[in-house]
Protein backbone atom coordinates (compact mmCIF):
# COMPACT_ATOMS: atom_id res chain seq x y z
CA UNK A 1 0.00 0.00 0.00
CA UNK A 2 1.43 3.33 -1.13
CA UNK A 3 0.98 6.99 -0.37
CA UNK A 4 1.74 9.90 -2.67
CA UNK A 5 3.65 12.73 -1.01
CA UNK A 6 3.74 16.21 -2.53
CA UNK A 7 5.58 19.37 -1.52
CA UNK A 8 8.91 17.68 -0.86
CA UNK A 9 12.03 19.84 -0.54
CA UNK A 10 14.33 19.42 -3.54
CA UNK A 11 17.33 18.67 -1.34
CA UNK A 12 15.68 15.73 0.47
CA UNK A 13 17.38 12.32 0.13
CA UNK A 14 15.49 9.05 -0.09
CA UNK A 15 17.03 7.96 3.22
CA UNK A 16 15.68 11.09 4.96
CA UNK A 17 12.35 10.57 3.23
CA UNK A 18 12.05 6.98 4.47
CA UNK A 19 13.21 7.94 7.96
CA UNK A 20 10.59 10.69 8.27
CA UNK A 21 7.77 8.32 7.25
CA UNK A 22 8.97 5.50 9.50
CA UNK A 23 7.17 7.27 12.36
CA UNK A 24 3.87 6.15 10.73
CA UNK A 25 4.90 2.50 10.39
CA UNK A 26 7.32 0.12 8.72
CA UNK A 27 8.44 1.57 5.39
CA UNK A 28 8.80 -0.98 2.59
CA UNK A 29 10.19 1.54 0.08
CA UNK A 30 10.50 5.30 -0.39
CA UNK A 31 11.07 6.81 -3.82
CA UNK A 32 11.54 10.46 -4.77
CA UNK A 33 10.58 11.11 -8.40
CA UNK A 34 13.40 12.80 -10.29
CA UNK A 35 13.58 14.70 -13.58
CA UNK A 36 15.98 12.81 -15.83
CA UNK A 37 16.18 15.79 -18.19
CA UNK A 38 17.13 18.33 -15.50
CA UNK A 39 20.27 16.94 -13.84
CA UNK A 40 18.24 14.28 -12.00
CA UNK A 41 16.69 17.01 -9.82
CA UNK A 42 13.77 16.10 -7.56
CA UNK A 43 10.34 16.92 -8.96
CA UNK A 44 9.10 17.64 -5.44
CA UNK A 45 6.99 14.54 -4.96
CA UNK A 46 7.42 10.88 -4.21
CA UNK A 47 5.86 7.63 -3.03
CA UNK A 48 6.17 5.69 0.20
CA UNK A 49 5.13 2.05 0.39
CA UNK A 50 4.14 0.63 3.75
CA UNK A 51 3.70 -2.91 5.04
CA UNK A 52 0.20 -2.33 6.50
CA UNK A 53 -2.96 -0.38 5.80
CA UNK A 54 -2.76 1.03 9.34
CA UNK A 55 0.60 2.62 8.52
CA UNK A 56 -0.89 4.17 5.36
CA UNK A 57 -3.76 5.68 7.36
CA UNK A 58 -1.35 6.92 10.06
CA UNK A 59 0.82 8.62 7.42
CA UNK A 60 -2.19 10.33 5.83
CA UNK A 61 -3.76 11.42 9.12
CA UNK A 62 -0.64 12.29 11.13
CA UNK A 63 1.92 13.50 8.61
CA UNK A 64 -0.08 15.40 5.99
CA UNK A 65 0.32 19.11 6.68
CA UNK A 66 3.55 18.61 8.63
CA UNK A 67 6.76 20.42 7.78
CA UNK A 68 9.64 18.49 6.23
CA UNK A 69 12.83 20.33 5.33
CA UNK A 70 11.12 23.70 5.55
CA UNK A 71 8.17 22.77 3.31
CA UNK A 72 4.65 21.66 4.17
CA UNK A 73 3.95 18.23 2.71
CA UNK A 74 0.68 16.74 1.49
CA UNK A 75 0.06 13.01 1.91
CA UNK A 76 -2.65 11.13 0.01
CA UNK A 77 -3.37 7.51 -0.77
CA UNK A 78 -1.70 6.63 -4.07
CA UNK A 79 -3.86 5.46 -6.94
CA UNK A 80 -2.98 2.00 -8.19
CA UNK A 81 -1.50 2.11 -11.67
CA UNK A 82 -3.69 0.12 -14.04
CA UNK A 83 -2.18 -2.06 -16.71
CA UNK A 84 -1.92 -0.10 -19.95
CA UNK A 85 -2.27 3.31 -18.26
CA UNK A 86 1.22 4.36 -19.24
CA UNK A 87 1.56 7.44 -21.40
CA UNK A 88 3.64 7.19 -24.52
CA UNK A 89 6.07 9.93 -23.45
CA UNK A 90 6.19 11.51 -26.90
CA UNK A 91 4.72 14.74 -28.13
CA UNK A 92 1.61 13.04 -29.49
CA UNK A 93 -0.34 11.99 -26.42
CA UNK A 94 -3.31 10.76 -28.41
CA UNK A 95 -6.68 12.41 -28.59
CA UNK A 96 -8.32 12.07 -31.96
CA UNK A 97 -7.92 14.09 -35.12
CA UNK A 98 -5.78 17.08 -34.21
CA UNK A 99 -4.72 18.97 -37.25
CA UNK A 100 -2.01 21.56 -37.07
CA UNK A 101 -2.51 25.25 -37.70
CA UNK A 102 -1.58 24.75 -41.36
CA UNK A 103 -4.37 23.17 -43.29
CA UNK A 104 -6.59 25.90 -44.59
CA UNK A 105 -9.32 25.32 -42.01
CA UNK A 106 -10.56 22.10 -43.53
CA UNK A 107 -13.24 20.19 -41.77
CA UNK A 108 -12.77 16.59 -40.68
CA UNK A 109 -14.28 15.26 -43.90
CA UNK A 110 -11.29 16.50 -45.89
CA UNK A 111 -13.30 18.89 -48.04
CA UNK A 112 -12.35 22.36 -49.13
CA UNK A 113 -12.78 25.01 -46.45
CA UNK A 114 -15.19 26.88 -48.72
CA UNK A 115 -17.22 23.79 -49.63
CA UNK A 116 -20.48 25.21 -48.27
CA UNK A 117 -20.25 28.56 -50.05
CA UNK A 118 -20.74 29.66 -53.64
CA UNK A 119 -18.34 32.06 -55.23
CA UNK A 120 -19.33 35.50 -56.47
CA UNK A 121 -19.18 34.28 -60.06
CA UNK A 122 -21.69 31.49 -59.45
CA UNK A 123 -24.36 33.81 -58.00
Amino acid sequence: MKVHVGGLPYSLTEEEFAEFFSQAGEVKSAIIIRDKFNNNRSKGFGFVEFETEDAVNAAINDLSGKELGGRTIVVNKAMEKKEGDRRDGGFNRGGGDRRGSYGGGRDNRGGNRDSGFRSFRER
